[in-house]
C-alpha cells in the first residue's frame, strides 16, 4: 500500500516518508486524526514507510551547530523555537546535530513550523544529509510530544 488518503494515530508518534525503505519527503504524525493527506503536510497521497518515533521521557536537550562536524557557532535549545534566529543564528544554516535526552525534534525550513520538515532523535548528525536535508536551511525547531 502506497497511497494514503487519512490516518488515525492511536499512540506515540511516527515518521513517515513519500518513498520505500524510510528515504524521501519526512513528516510527522502524533496522536490525532489526518482526515486528508493535506493534513499531514503532504503535497500528495504517496506513503512509502513508516516508523514509530522512539521517545524514552520528557527530557530534550539539542545543539545546533552552523558547521559540519559540530564546529562553528552553537546554539543549546531544550524547548520549541519558532524563529531560530532569536536565539543567536545570524543566518538560517544549521549542518550538524546532537541530539540529547529523551525525547526526538522536528526541524522545519521555514519560521513558525512550516515547511519541509526533519525529525531527529537522538543521536550525533555529523552533516545535513544524515538526516537526509537537501540543504542545510532550518529556520524553527520543536519537540515532538508523545500523547497517548
Amino acid at each position: 500500500m502506497n497511497r494514503v488518503n487519512s490516518i488515525r494515530v492511536e499512540s506515540g508518534a511516527w515518521i513517515c516518508y513519500d518513498h520505500p525503505d524510510f528515504k524521501g519527503q519526512q513528516y510527522i504524525l502524533e496522536h490525532g486524526e489526518y482526515p486528508e493527506f493535506q493534513r499531514w503536510n503532504s503535497h500528495n497521497d504517496h506513503m512509502g514507510s513508516c516508523k514509530p518515533v522512539r521517545m524514552h521521557g520528557e527530557h530534550y536537550r539539542i545543539e545546533l551547530f552552523e558547521g559540519c562536524n559540530f564546529t562553528g557557532h552553537c546554539v543549546d535549545i531544550c524547548d520549541d523555537c519558532p524563529f531560530l534566529q532569536s536565539r543567536g543564528f545570524t543566518n538560517n544554516c544549521i549542518n550538524s546535530v546532537r541530539v540529547y535526552g529523551d525525547g526526538a525534534w522536528v526541524m522545519y525550513e521555514e519560521p513558525n513550523f512550516r515547511g519541509r520538515m526533519y525529525i531527529v532523535e537522538r543521536r550525533n548528525y555529523c552533516s545535513h544529509n544524515e538526516w537526509q536535508a537537501q540543504n542545510h536551511n532550518i529556520q524553527s525547531i520543536r519537540r515532538v510530544v508523545n500523547y497517548f
